[in-house]
């Protein structure tokens, strides 16, 4: 595996992966704020990657949308991929309801994280389940 820039790894949980990117949760329960990040060595920019990789992103990002839209119901799904902090190419996909606290404002730097508790992250992670395809598997390390 690449190893994942010290930002992502503070702020995230790793749920598992797809058979390209590594699929991260970020610890903050205001929103269900996932990542995808390619399993790919010292690449900052979708257009480093190899054509195949560039499409099996896309395929990845499509499906994991296609998820959080049957899991959350979002009223609107951000993807993002942003990386001014953090290089290592990784893709936002953060769920949107217009009731959330940063509504309609980005999430960044909007509110303090707030840590999921054991059952929020259980409740991330069912609905997940549910919702991604037999592509996708789930870290042993989860409940």
């Amino acid at each position: 595996m690449a190893e994942l820039h010290p930002q992502l790894a503070q702020d995230c949980l790793t749920l598992g992966r797809f058979s390209l990117c590594h699929l991260l949760l970020m610890r903050d329960a205001h929103y269900p704020w996932f990542i995808l990040v390619p399993d790919r060595d010292d690449i900052r920019e979708i257009h480093e990657l190899s054509v195949a990789d560039q499409q099996q992103l896309l395929r990845e990002s499509v499906g994991l949308s296609r998820a959080l839209e049957r899991a959350f119901t979002p009223d609107k799904l951000n993807i993002a991929a942003l990386g001014n902090l953090v290089p290592q190419l990784h893709l936002h996909h953060i769920v949107r309801y217009d009731t959330d606290p940063a509504w309609p404002a980005p999430v960044w730097g909007r509110l303090p994280a707030i840590p999921y508790d054991d059952y929020g992250l259980i409740q991330v992670i069912e609905k997940l389940r549910g919702a991604l395809g037999d592509e996708f598997s789930f870290a042993l390390d989860l409940p």
